[in-house]
């Protein structure tokens, strides 16, 4: 006779799972020695903070300058269209994406104001100059976006990558490291058995992977840092109530300590 996984036992799986891997494991911030000035390049509000939310923290508590872009406002960007409808949507997630960055501590933030779901369909020159004349400003020494794959294969994601590269490589500055978010084989072996297809953008999307040995970053949060990240992501409350409802504050929490960055090359 089959078995039906409802919701209830695969977050009960999760759970189980996950507290064995915390048993395991200790909070860890390698690669963050080094980071001097930090340039973010987003697609949608909550990509920076899901993915460098402690990594930003952290660098500005430490006296690093760190400046954050945000291609789009996200205003297609709702599961729940009675709580939150797309009419007036922008406006919610710009004063939700402020609210976060605030309790992170980053103060610098520019919207590129392209359409949420058309990065692609905009003249990539204008994108990557817009990137290339910030970068030559802020001359940052660290730069954080998706990888070529977007993570979840979002073209707005996968677009945003492909101008923040070309602007990092026509900038060309010394010793300036571009870095792309990326999971690793440990995390994947973790949530997707877990994880009902409708998490991910695309299902058909495979997520990227790195050993742990080639990574640039690799932060496993400790309790303040990891706190703070799930209060500045709650500020989003478009983008995060609807997950917690369903998956409760114990996953919450576990999908908030990890953030890894792999070299761009």
């Amino acid at each position: 006779m089959a078995t039906t996984v409802t919701a209830a036992t695969r977050v009960d799986g999760l759970v189980r799972a996950l507290r064995l891997t915390a048993s395991a494991d200790a909070a860890r911030m390698s690669g963050m020695d080094d980071l001097g000035t930090v340039l973010g390049v987003w697609s949608h509000p909550d990509d920076e903070a899901w993915l460098s939310a402690g990594i930003m923290a952290e660098a500005v508590r430490t006296g690093s300058r760190v400046v954050c872009v945000t291609a789009t406002r996200g205003e297609l960007g709702t599961v729940d269209p009675v709580r939150w409808p797309l009419e007036g949507l922008a406006e919610v997630r710009t004063a939700e994406m402020q609210r976060c960055l605030e309790l992170l501590g980053v103060t610098e933030h520019l919207w590129l104001d392209y359409p949420d779901g058309g990065c692609a369909d905009v003249a990539p020159e204008e994108a990557i100059g817009k990137l290339v004349s910030l970068m030559e400003e802020i001359r940052p020494d660290t730069v954080l976006s998706f990888g070529p794959d977007g993570m979840t294969g979002h073209r707005d994601h996968q677009t945003t990558c492909a101008w923040a590269t070309e602007a990092f490589r026509r900038v060309g500055a010394p010793g300036a490291r571009l870095l792309y978010a990326t999971k690793t084989p440990e995390f994947l072996a973790l949530w997707p058995p877990y994880l009902p297809p409708a998490v991910m953008m695309d299902p058909n999307t495979q997520i990227p992977s790195t050993p742990a040995s080639e990574l640039a970053i690799d932060v496993d949060l400790p309790d303040d840092l990891l706190a703070l990240k799930q209060t500045a992501l709650r500020a989003q409350a478009s983008q995060i109530t609807p997950l917690l409802e369903e998956f409760g504050e114990e996953v919450f929490r576990a999908f908030c300590r990890w953030e890894f960055f792999r070299p761009a090359a």
